[in-house]
């Protein structure tokens, strides 16, 4: 089957897709954007959540052609050419990114979150995110992540 679908903004279309065939390999294998991460391919880890039609998902639950002409966001969408969105920018200054399999996911959720609720508490913070798991930074340097990109975005919005 063809799969049409605009992910981040552009039109894609996707040929000879198979029936089972999952929204998160389509993203990944055939139109080339290998952000979002394949680990658990239940829906427990978080690693490929992605935005469709602005609702995070877990990509690797949704059928490729569920997503016939609807929008698709993913971790690549989030930055603005080469300037990274806060969220990004803040993993990468307080060390939250170490071996990166949870990065795509935990950076969507974390967007997501602060799309909805700029200054979150902690316990927000841990909520939103507590489908996304991660087995290397204990969380705290995550949450140090989210807090500053949460007061960046702020100080944006004033400037």
């Amino acid at each position: 089957m063809r799969v049409n679908v605009t992910v981040n903004g552009r039109s894609h279309q996707a040929d000879d897709v198979w029936e089972g065939e999952s929204l998160l390999y389509m993203l990944r294998e055939r139109l080339g954007l290998p952000g979002s991460k394949n680990a658990c391919e239940q829906g427990e880890c978080g690693s490929c959540t992605v935005y469709l039609d602005g609702v995070p998902a877990c990509a690797c639950l949704v059928a490729a052609g569920q997503a016939e002409g609807r929008d698709v966001g993913t971790v690549e969408g989030l930055a603005d050419g080469a300037q990274l969105d806060p969220v990004q920018e803040a993993f990468v200054e307080t060390g939250a990114v170490q071996c990166g399999f949870c990065t795509p996911g935990l950076l969507v959720a974390a967007h997501d979150l602060l799309e909805r609720d700029p200054r979150p508490s902690d316990t927000d913070v841990r909520e939103a995110l507590a489908g996304n798991l991660c087995r290397c930074t204990g969380y705290e340097k995550i949450l140090d992540a989210v807090r500053l990109a949460s007061d960046r975005r702020a100080e944006r919005s004033q400037a």
